[in-house]
């Protein structure tokens, strides 16, 4: 008798058909084991807009300097 289940039973490897495009182990993982909790992503997404902010700010002055510096050596 075979039973129908939502969630197939896991193969071993050894059980699985032979196909290139497949690890040799199985796992497990999950992208949503990575997602952080909120408090993380906030925290993440604070520290980038700063460090955007403080590219933007120094790109501004290396292009206000840098024809400055030119005419100062010309």
């Amino acid at each position: 008798m075979t039973y129908i289940s939502a969630k197939p039973t896991r193969q071993d490897t050894e059980s699985l058909p032979a196909n290139d495009n497949q690890r040799a182990t199985r796992a497990d993982l999950s992208f949503l084991d990575l997602i952080n909790d909120e408090d993380e992503v906030a925290d993440i997404a604070r520290r980038a807009e700063r460090l955007g902010h403080a590219t933007l700010v120094a790109m501004a002055v290396g292009l206000a300097a840098l024809p400055l510096l030119c005419l100062l050596l010309a």
